[in-house]
């Protein structure tokens, strides 16, 4: 096993000493590393050399420098490009993690929701109703209801990663919807339905249960 760096460039052959020995589990998430003296010995570098490897697993979201504190590590890997891990997810992928946080989203919307709140759900109800559309209209009227229900919870988080999901399940829903139709179009907006009078009679149990089934079904049909 290679415990010293040998070759050129040496910040960067140090970055990836460090970066193994973080995956390796020698120092956990929030951890301190060890002093800049301490560990410039151990990978066989100067102290310099040393600082510009942190420098360059902080600019990657693994370390952080804390000033009078130390280097802590702040991840266990290099994070991967958000977009990259979306378009290499599957639909299964994406829609359970739709239910796992817009089943949440449903319970606080019940909880939180304001009188223009529920006036937005209904009216994205409304319009996800109407006939004689294309698919991708439909999509994006469905994607307008559920999104309503995301704000209503009023947690900005929640809303983002609603949001990121977004490209990704709006063209797997289209494609699905082109070599399949949803096989029971009125049940599946009584579905939507039941979510919404659960958001309005503040049910957050209820609301929570009305959206997972929904999706759940979705995944079951089309993933």
């Amino acid at each position: 096993m290679v415990t010293q760096v040998r070759r050129h460039p040496l910040a960067e052959q140090a970055a990836d000493l460090l970066l193994a020995r973080i995956r390796a589990g020698e120092w956990p998430l929030g951890h301190k590393l060890p002093g800049e003296t301490t560990l410039a010995a151990q990978l066989g570098v100067g102290r310099s050399t040393l600082r510009e490897a942190v420098r360059v697993l902080a600019g990657k979201g693994v370390l952080a420098s804390r000033q009078g504190a130390g280097v802590f590590v702040v991840s266990l890997d290099i994070p991967e490009d958000w977009d990259i891990v979306l378009r290499r997810a599957t639909i299964a992928a994406v829609l359970e993690a739709r239910i796992a946080i817009e089943a949440e989203a449903a319970a606080l919307a019940a909880g939180r929701r304001t009188p223009a709140d529920l006036r937005a759900i209904r009216r994205a109800l409304s319009v996800r109703a109407t006939e004689g559309r294309t698919i991708a209209d439909l999509v994006d009227a469905d994607t307008a209801f559920h999104r309503a229900v995301i704000v209503a919870a009023h947690n900005d988080i929640l809303t983002q990663l609603f949001d990121t999901f977004l490209p990704r399940s709006r063209a797997a829903m289209i494609d699905m919807l082109q070599l399949r139709p949803m096989p029971a179009p009125d049940e599946d907006h009584a579905a939507h339905e039941r979510l919404a009078e659960a958001i309005a009679a503040r049910d957050p149990a209820a609301a929570a249960t009305y959206s997972r089934a929904h999706l759940q079904t979705i995944k079951e049909t089309f993933a």
